[in-house]
């Protein structure tokens, strides 16, 4: 596994993640919730840590599941190339029986000059691999094979939102903009749903963290889909803060009426 490139690490190991939580889903039963939440997230962020440790020992990660001093670490910070994981995005999901909505995330941050191209307005680096597991799915969404967007549809579109609290600022733009809002449960699992046409965008402002939308974002934009902060300004990954609070990401046609939209919104 050494020898592959970085777009196939990202997609075997969120696939082998997802395998794995799998295997716990099964053994454990959902009984006890809490305990399958939580041994769904140590399984996969200790596979995870010892596999990237073993085919990418140089590089840094930021994971979900890191320590308090881990994610506070300088070298992170310094350091050229950051796999930012999520071991298990959808713990909820995860844990009720016959949910298929949950994810694996893997995305590797590059600083800039390591690669060649840089996009507009991003500070310090970007993100050049990535791959979202939907195991219960059956399915990897990968930078090395991005999906084909799909068209969109004439008339109304779909706007993917939390299934358990949709925020009321999406349900004002929803009616601004002439959308429906589709309940989906991780933010992968969201995201990943803009680019296969279970819905169309996907906007979320109510606080999230660089890992839950790294490697959605990054097979987004290898995919040719829209992916920015609310505001319209690019998101900025592997940062001292690793919060990132909102997110948008849509089919590139409706990015401008979505962005005027909340623009709108907040006057």
């Amino acid at each position: 596994m050494t020898n592959r490139d970085d777009h196939a690490v990202a997609a075997d190991l969120a696939t082998e993640a997802g395998a794995l939580l799998l295997g716990v889903r099964e053994r454990e039963g959902f009984g006890d919730a809490g305990a399958l939440r939580a041994k769904g997230d140590r399984a996969s962020h200790e596979f995870l840590m010892e596999a990237l440790a073993r085919v990418r020992p140089d590089d840094c990660v930021l994971s979900e599941e890191a320590t308090r001093e881990e994610r506070l670490d300088p070298r992170r910070l310094r350091a050229d190339r950051v796999w930012i994981v999520d071991p298990l995005d959808g713990t909820r999901e995860f844990s009720e029986e016959g949910r298929s909505d949950w994810a694996v995330h893997v995305a590797l941050w590059e600083r800039d000059g390591k690669r060649d191209g840089k996009r507009d307005g991003e500070e310090g680096g970007r993100l050049t691999a990535g791959a979202v597991a939907l195991p219960a799915q059956g399915r990897t969404l990968t930078t090395a094979e991005p999906p084909k967007l799909p068209a969109v549809p004439q008339g109304r579109f779909r706007i993917a939102v939390s299934r358990t609290r949709p925020p009321e600022f999406v349900q004002r733009l929803a009616e601004l903009v002439g959308a429906d809002l589709v309940p989906i449960g991780s933010a992968g699992a969201k995201i990943s749903a803009v680019l296969t046409g279970e819905a169309e965008a996907y906007v979320h402002a109510g606080g999230q963290y660089e890992w839950d939308s790294a490697a959605p974002v990054a097979v987004a934009l290898a995919a040719g889909a829209h992916a920015s902060r609310i505001d319209g300004s690019p998101p900025a990954y592997n940062q001292a803060d690793p919060s990132l609070p909102d997110i948008l990401v849509s089919l590139p046609d409706l990015a401008r009426s979505l962005l005027d939209g909340i623009r709108d919104l907040h006057r």
